[in-house]
């Protein structure tokens, strides 16, 4: 049912009615244009030309948006708003970029509040794009790893190289072939690590890329990271503080030849060496090997003159102490035939000293060899008599002599009563005969 009206009085207006009052208001109130500071947000083009996006603030704190409003820009002013600003920032026309636009305000019945856009000022963003590079920059200083990746030591032979890049990259291929087709045939070891070059996911595929390589870090010399081509545009990317803390801090020296001529991105300020194309890095790399072989040319030329001379100066020697030769063997056989003269002189008296030394040294081992003989002798004949005499006193006849008696039963001499039996016979030897005897 419909709610009646017991106020009389009151006014009643229509959502329609309402909006219309609120455009006038509007009109009345902002029919000027303005310039505006804000970040684009959610920016789209449809199949007309035309261009809507929302404008947004944040707040400096805690990064929260505090303030929105709806845009367009209508196709006609977007064709020449985009190229102008695009050219003149290096930027892509995207979301998440800080601009000073100017805008008429509008209220529409049916789409409500919006800003039409009428003009933007690139100078603004530059600044904003330079502020944000330079706190990039300041922070990676403070943090005191800005110099790390330049101040590693450039190996003297680049010749494995991890390559980061698009696999598609029309520099990927110029780089290659400069490489491979060296007029000097200098061997150099490729490795593709594919990564997205262009757009929002650069950063996140670079890092990804880098940390593959980290992995088997040992097995390359340096990383190179190479853009062929692209729009200006797409450089963003590169101005990232984490794509430039992790190149910075990466444990081999890593070069850029990002294909660019303008200023240099913060990725190019912190890497080892920065080249301007993918060309111009494959050129770097092969002078680098050019100079250690020209270094090895020069050692090696060095080496055969040094080599040469040497062996000239020592044929010299050797011809000297050649032509001295015969002067010293003569000189040398003739001390010696002097030295053998007097040896020769010398001989027959040390030889009869020598024989009447050993024959005295023979007399008196002659008559220490009888001495030690008697001695021995009589020793020996002391020991058999003392033998002799014990074997006398322990003999059977010995002990008869001395009054005693031998039992002997069956031939065998009894020592122990409990030997005999009842009835055996038994002999009893003395020392003048035997007697036989029955046990009772």
């Amino acid at each position: 049912m419909p709610e009646i009206n017991n106020q009389t009085n009151r006014e009643e207006l229509s959502l329609l009615e309402l909006n219309n009052r609120i455009k006038a208001v509007i009109n009345r109130s902002f029919n000027s244009t303005y310039w505006i500071r804000a970040e684009m947000s959610d920016v789209r083009t449809n199949v007309s030309g035309h261009c809507y996006l929302e404008f947004i603030e944040k707040s400096a704190v805690t990064g929260q948006t505090i303030a929105k409003a709806r845009g367009a820009i209508w196709a006609k002013t977007f064709r020449m708003i985009k190229p102008h600003f695009e050219q003149a920032t290096g930027q892509l026309f995207a979301s998440g970029i800080k601009v000073l636009v100017k805008v008429t305000v509008e209220f529409h019945e049916l789409y409500g509040y919006s800003l039409n856009v009428i003009d933007i000022d690139p100078a603004y963003t530059l600044g904003d794009m330079l502020q944000r590079r330079m706190e990039i920059i300041r922070r990676l200083k403070q943090e005191g790893v800005f110099d790390l990746n330049k101040e590693l030591d450039f190996p003297p032979l680049p010749t494995r190289i991890a390559i980061i890049t698009s696999p598609t990259a029309a520099g990927y291929e110029d780089f290659t072939n400069q490489l491979t087709g060296n007029k000097a045939g200098y061997p150099f070891y490729l490795k593709l690590f594919p990564s997205i070059m262009q757009g929002e996911k650069t950063e996140a595929s670079i890092i990804a890329a880098l940390d593959k390589i980290n992995r088997h870090i040992e097995l390359f010399d340096v990383v190179v990271i190479i853009r062929g081509g692209g729009a200006t545009s797409d450089l963003n990317s590169f101005d990232s503080y984490l794509l430039a803390t992790h190149c910075a801090q990466f444990p081999i020296p890593v070069i850029t030849g990002i294909g660019h001529e303008r200023d240099d991105t913060v990725l190019d300020l912190v890497a080892h060496t920065r080249m301007k194309t993918p060309t111009a890095v494959a050129e770097f790399l092969i002078e680098r090997i050019h100079l250690v072989a020209e270094e090895i040319n020069n050692i090696q030329q060095f080496v055969a003159s040094r080599s040469s001379e040497i062996l000239s100066e020592e044929k010299k020697r050797i011809q000297l102490i050649g032509a001295k030769l015969p002067s010293f063997v003569l000189n040398r056989i003739e001390r010696n035939r002097s030295l053998l003269h007097t040896l020769g002189g010398k001989l027959p008296v040390a030889a009869f000293n020598l024989l009447n030394k050993n024959n005295h040294s023979l007399l008196d081992c002659k008559n220490k060899l009888r001495q030690t003989i008697s001695e021995k002798t009589a020793d020996n004949i002391r020991f058999l008599q003392l033998t002799e005499q014990y074997i006398e006193m322990i003999s059977p006849e010995y002990i008869l002599k001395r009054g005693y008696s031998l039992t002997l039963k069956n031939g065998e001499i009894m020592k122990r009563a409990t030997s005999f039996a009842t009835g055996d016979e038994v002999t009893t030897r003395f020392i003048d005969g035997e007697i036989k005897s029955i046990v009772i």
